[in-house]
């Protein structure tokens, strides 16, 4: 191989499922590097990411891991992604500023369909991405049958760059298919080159001649050399490898250990030789390479000591510390060496940088130049789970809000609503997801909550008609009160909501106090018989008498609440529960799964069909009650290995009666005898 020009500073992303084992690989390459002088462990807690005491509790990665090293000369950024796919906005973010992924999964074949999310993002966005198979020398491994399932949810042709040398159940080196060179793992060290098995020679050359007909797929010349039974040099070849995994054109694999340094550092010597640099990627966003210094923000953290950092790749020009942007001041510029923030003067191109006390940027938007045209940054994940949260201290609100708010500019996916009953509604990616934002909410900001399920909009309306007298009289000395009114109620087609109509003649009733007389019959209507909002019915104002000195606007509008809770026992009401639109979205093996969910949750399912664009997965399309939908991302997750997800919209009311129905009704009014 012909050496090699330093690259500027180039940022790699390591994403993959839940314990497939990144956080154990970056310690393992940060320690390859000479960054730090010892490899961390999990379990011991000893590991340069992971740090916060939400993630060292439940023993994952809950944030990105940012760390810096060098190899060889060369500056590298290495982003370890959270696997948990409900932190899966912070990897998205970090994957739009890295120059390669390295997807990490483990050697079981069953398993492989949890990397079919993040590989399809990959190739939607036309990241170059390698694989890692980790955990090689677990016992058991099947490495075939595992790059056939995983070949199965790939969109790009998987390529063998290497094959495995084994001593009974281990494995202790690996063949180069390039360099058709055998190694030995040495933990703690580089590989050492011995002699290539004979036992693994034919398979050694079959593997080799595969990759090499991939390669040509895409290299004409390459074609004619292998047809022509010519041998191509490594110079070519390692020149296609790089090309092809560029253009996203190819997925490269190699498989170690990264627990105990098993083919760290062949992965190292893969990524500096082959991964695109700096420029490459910001061409493949659609940044200009010439004008203003610019960066983009893909990380946001509010943090104790220095206030809030925008975690971002610059892709040209410099930046210094104290330089006047029109976004403001930088108020500190940092790299991070290891793990651990380092101040710097100033930072370049490639650079993966934290500026300190800019206020107004947020994730996803650009720092310096104003053509920040960034292509397809990812949109806020739908929400998919939910709690209703108020300050375990009154009046701390608005404390609240601002906190939360803080969290969301770190963390996208994460939103605050207001619930038609007057509740703060967090809403999130899942149930840990949200525990972990409500854990940071007390450690960080000393905001403790008090979290309970988001009360479901059930409605009220009306089944007969019905015509009612309501008066309003009262005499207490001076000025009395009287308002007499005659109204017809009717119900009205779902969707319609409340219409009111005035058909007063000849005066009966003062044109003045018949707003008031709506307005009487709007607030009665917010809170029905059973406790919840009336919709879908016609209030018709029909006649009424006045008295000239004692009516008032407030005596109709009583007058139209006494007309109301007369009237609506007459007109059989009824209760109304919320149905959504649901999309469930699973690999095929799972789709009977998905509907036995629905079925189980009082749903009613539309059908089915292979979700566009997805090689072997389904969309079940159904209507859910939302009083259903409380848990459903957690049992969807559990019965489809994490990967299964939904979205919804609000779609109609539908009557419910018996035992579900006076089962709401009676939580509602110990709610509301205890408010």
């Amino acid at each position: 191989m012909t050496s090699k020009s330093p690259s500027p500073p180039r940022a790699c992303a390591l994403v993959g499922p839940f314990a497939a084992g990144k956080t154990s690989l970056l310690e393992a390459m940060l320690f390859a590097c000479g960054a730090t002088g010892r490899q961390g462990r999990i379990k011991d807690g000893t590991t340069t990411g992971d740090a916060s005491p939400e993630a060292r509790a439940r023993l994952m990665s809950v944030e990105p891991n940012i760390a810096g090293a060098e190899y060889l000369g060369e500056k590298w950024t290495f982003i370890d992604c959270p696997g948990s796919v409900e932190f899966q906005q912070d990897s998205y973010n970090a994957l739009m500023v890295a120059d390669v992924a390295v997807v990490v999964c483990e050697p079981d074949p069953a398993r492989a369909v949890m990397v079919a999310p993040v590989l399809k993002f990959l190739d939607e966005h036309k990241v170059p991405h390698l694989l890692f198979v980790n955990k090689i020398d677990a016992a058991g491994t099947r490495l075939k049958e595992t790059l056939e399932a995983l070949q199965a949810v790939s969109d790009r042709p998987l390529v063998m760059r290497e094959i495995p040398i084994r001593e009974g159940d281990s494995v202790t080196g690996y063949i180069d298919l390039v360099s058709e060179r055998a190694y030995t793992y040495r933990p703690g060290q580089p590989s050492a080159v011995i002699k290539i098995p004979d036992a693994l020679k034919g398979e050694e050359s079959a593997a080799r001649q595969e990759m090499l007909e991939h390669l040509a797929d895409f290299d004409d010349h390459l074609m004619e050399e292998l047809l022509e039974d010519i041998q191509p040099p490594a110079d070519e070849v390692y020149a296609d490898l790089g090309k092809d995994l560029a253009g996203d054109l190819i997925v490269p694999v190699f498989f170690g250990s990264a627990e105990n340094d098993g083919g760290i550092h062949r992965l190292l010597k893969a990524l500096r030789h082959d991964a695109p640099g700096p420029a490459a990627t910001a061409a493949r966003l659609g940044i200009k390479a010439d004008g203003a210094p610019l960066a983009t923000v893909f990380k946001t953290v509010h943090a104790a000591h220095t206030g809030k950092l925008s975690f971002s790749r610059v892709w040209r020009g410099e930046f210094a510390d104290n330089q006047s942007l029109e976004a403001g001041r930088i108020g500190g510029l940092y790299l991070m060496t290891g793990g651990t923030p380092a101040k710097v003067a100033k930072v370049g191109m490639g650079d993966v940088c934290a500026f300190g006390r800019l206020d107004s940027v947020s994730t996803g938007q650009a720092i310096g130049a104003a053509d920040a045209g960034m292509a397809g940054w990812p949109a806020p994940l739908p929400p998919l789970f939910a709690f209703a949260l108020e300050a375990e201290k009154k009046g701390d609100d608005v404390k609240l809000t601002g906190a939360i708010a803080k969290l969301a500019e770190e963390d996208p996916s994460l939103s605050l609503d207001h619930g038609e009953f007057g509740e703060q509604v967090l809403r999130g990616q899942g149930e840990i997801h949200l525990q972990v934002a409500i854990e940071r909410l007390k450690s960080r900001f000393n905001m403790g909550v008090v979290t309970r399920k988001p009360t479901v909009p059930y409605k009220e309306t009306i089944r007969k008609s019905t015509s009612v007298h309501g008066r309003h009289k009262k005499q207490s000395g001076g000025h009395g009160q009287f308002g007499d009114i005659h109204i017809d109620i009717a119900p009205l087609p779902r969707g319609s909501g409340f219409k009111f109509v005035d058909k007063i003649v000849g005066g009966v009733v003062p044109r003045q106090y018949i707003p008031s007389v709506e307005e009487g019959v709007a607030d009665f209507l917010r809170q029905g018989p059973f406790g919840f909002p009336v919709v879908d019915l016609q209030v018709t104002l029909t006649s009424g008498s006045y008295h000239a000195v004692d009516s008032s606007d407030m005596a109709f509008k009583t007058a139209a609440r006494i007309a109301m809770s007369e009237g609506m026992p007459q007109c059989e009401p009824v209760l109304l529960e919320p149905i959504l639109a649901v999309e469930i979205s699973v690999p095929a093996e799972f789709t009977a799964k998905a509907q036995r969910i629905v079925s189980g949750r009082r749903g009613q399912i539309l059908g089915y069909d292979a979700k566009a664009g997805w090689q072997g997965w389904d969309t079940v399309s159904a209507y859910l009650p939302q009083a259903e939908m409380d848990d459903l991302i957690v049992e969807l997750r559990s019965l489809t290995m994490g990967v299964g997800t939904f979205s919804w919209t609000f779609d109609h009311l539908q009557e419910i009666s018996g035992r579900v129905a006076d089962k709401v009704v009676e939580q509602r009014k110990e709610v509301l005898a205890n408010a």
